[in-house]
């Protein structure tokens, strides 16, 4: 039986809206009440997103939390968005998502989001005031860091290929953007 969701017209969709989407494999967000549907990864970008949360956690502070998508991140009620990966405060999680800005937000680029990545969901964790927000290309192979100051995205980190990729926040991470590849 097909699943019928109906979706009001002429007005920005809302979280309430997002929880009456399908359970079909796609990606759903929101920004500013658009609907954003992505289809399920593909395996090289699920190999990224694996080695890379695998450098992550064993680097992460017992104070900290990293977890991958499918993981909602409710910025207001009209944007909730599925980082890759995250890194936030075990306190700050609700039994159904991340109310807050986490303090690091990963987005691993894809044909069909790497515009939305490195637009549309840069600019609202900016605005949400997420500390630090990377963007990780596999077909580079890249990793780029950026870290709010005063109220602005600004480039900290940058690494391609072999070259050694070094983030301070919100913990000290080192790695090669090939490494996430091999």
């Amino acid at each position: 039986m097909a699943v019928v969701t109906v979706l009001p017209k002429s007005q920005p969709l809302t979280r309430r809206d997002l929880d009456a989407m399908p359970d079909d494999g796609h990606r759903y967000e929101l920004i500013d009440g658009a609907l954003l549907v992505t289809p399920a990864p593909r395996p090289r970008h699920q190999l990224v997103a694996a080695r890379l949360f695998t450098i992550l956690a064993s680097e992460c502070p017992a104070r900290l939390e990293v977890l991958f998508a499918p993981l909602d991140v409710a910025l207001s009620d009209n944007t909730v968005l599925q980082p890759d990966l995250l890194v936030a405060r075990p306190e700050d999680f609700t039994e159904r998502d991340l109310p807050v800005p986490p303090l690091l937000a990963v987005e691993i680029l894809s044909p069909s989001t790497r515009l939305i990545d490195l637009n549309l969901k840069r600019a609202r964790y900016e605005q949400a005031g997420c500390p630090s927000y990377w963007v990780v290309d596999p077909d580079a192979p890249s990793v780029t860091a950026w870290e709010l100051r005063a109220d602005q995205y600004v480039e900290v980190a940058g690494a391609t290929g072999e070259q050694e990729f070094a983030a301070q926040r919100p913990f000290q991470v080192s790695l090669t953007p090939a490494s996430l590849l091999s």
